[in-house]
């Protein structure tokens, strides 16, 4: 859904990414309203090299475009958002800069504009990672909604830069204001970090898995992985299997270790989860040793694979968008593995009960199978019919 947003400057045109006319949710919200509003009316110059962190969907970005801002994002989606916002206001994409979280930061940073992100940790990274680019006169600015930010969110931008505080809350938004200390010597980043997995978990039973900052249950592993790891298809033959939303890659590494021949694609909308996976399966398997061939690609989904090309698709599919509950990524995700796989090629999906996948698979493929179940989760397999 495009939508108008109001900002002191201009007004803009705004969606999401992918857009999608059905969408009711908008491209920004009260915090990123309020951080805009502040600038234009605090006076305070928007010189030398502006960052923008976090950004959800482009909205700072394209609404600060003549500062020439760098937006660092771990998101695909937002990469695409910002591209796509940008040239429906009329801005040339050249006229911003945008990174990762995998690339290197700018050297210097004058002013710093951090949208809260759901996960600590990823802030924790970010600002560490920028600390040594901001310096005593660097103007440091971080917007959230007031469920967002939290005692240990201040704490957190004042170990690691200096002072701070917050605003007083406006339409369920609130502001965070650091001053940079030189003297802040902030503690060494302990991202990424690696643990031991349990046993009973089929082939990677007390394997080693890396995990990025941000990454879904980055210090041990979620339970709905570790019932899906216990009813993988690991006896089928050698094809190639894809991981989508791979996480850290603990899915498509077992299946790689079950059957050394497969070809594994690993591709999740996260530059951070993409960066686990690979990190992950390089420290379990030996590609000198007979394992197929891993690929690691940040994409939406399944977009850049071909049709009818892939034999098994395994996914655990996120339920939440930020701080919104939606099966929007769940649905694109199966139709995406409906296109991708070849005739008699399953999808294998892990889910809560009350999420009712099953029904969704019935729609796409015309069948759906219980494969295992306790009291929280279901495992279910759904087969492309030759017709489909």
């Amino acid at each position: 859904m495009t939508d108008r947003m109001t900002t002191p400057s201009a007004e803009l045109m705004l969606a999401r990414f992918p857009e999608d006319s059905r969408d009711q949710l908008r491209a920004w919200d009260a915090s990123d309203e309020y951080l805009l509003k502040h600038l234009a009316e605090s006076g305070q110059g928007l010189d030398g090299t502006v960052v923008v962190v976090g950004d959800r969907w482009g909205a700072l970005t394209t609404a600060l475009q003549a500062h020439a801002p760098v937006q660092i994002t771990d998101s695909y989606l937002t990469r695409e958002a910002t591209r796509a916002n940008l040239a429906r206001n009329g801005a040339d994409e050249a006229s911003v800069r945008l990174l990762t979280t995998q690339d290197a930061v700018p050297e210097r940073v004058d002013v710093l504009l951090v949208r809260v992100p759901k996960s600590l940790a990823l802030l924790e990274d970010q600002l560490l990672r920028l600390a040594p680019s901001v310096h005593e006169g660097t103007v440091v600015v971080g917007t959230g909604m007031v469920k967002e930010i939290h005692t240990s969110t201040l704490k957190l931008f004042e170990r690691i830069l200096g002072p701070t505080r917050t605003s007083l809350a406006e339409k369920k938004a609130r502001l965070v204001f650091c001053t940079p200390n030189p003297g802040v010597v902030p503690s060494a980043n302990p991202w990424p970090l690696s643990y031991t997995l349990p046993d009973g978990i089929g082939p990677v039973s007390g394997r080693t898995v890396v995990n990025e900052a941000g990454v879904f249950c980055a210090e041990r592993l979620d339970i709905g992985t570790r019932f899906f790891l216990q009813h993988l298809p690991y006896g089928r033959g050698a094809g190639r299997v894809v991981d989508l939303g791979c996480g850290n890659g603990v899915v498509g590494t077992a299946a790689a270790l079950a059957r050394p021949e497969t070809e594994v694609l690993f591709v999740d909308e996260s530059y951070q989860a993409v960066a686990s996976a690979e990190a992950t399966y390089r420290v379990n398997t030996d590609d000198t040793a007979g394992h197929g061939k891993a690929e690691f690609r940040v994409d939406d989904g399944l977009n850049g694979v071909p049709e009818d090309s892939v034999d098994l698709v395994l996914t655990n599919p996120p339920f939440h968008s930020h701080q919104a509950t939606t099966d929007a990524t769940a649905w694109r995700m199966f139709v995406g593995a409906r296109r991708a796989l070849r005739p008699g090629g399953e999808l294998w999906v892990v889910g809560n009960r009350h999420l009712g996948y099953h029904v969704k698979l019935r729609r796409l493929f015309g069948n759906s199978e219980l494969v295992a179940s306790d009291a929280k989760f279901v495992v279910l397999k759904a087969v492309k019919q030759a017709q489909q």
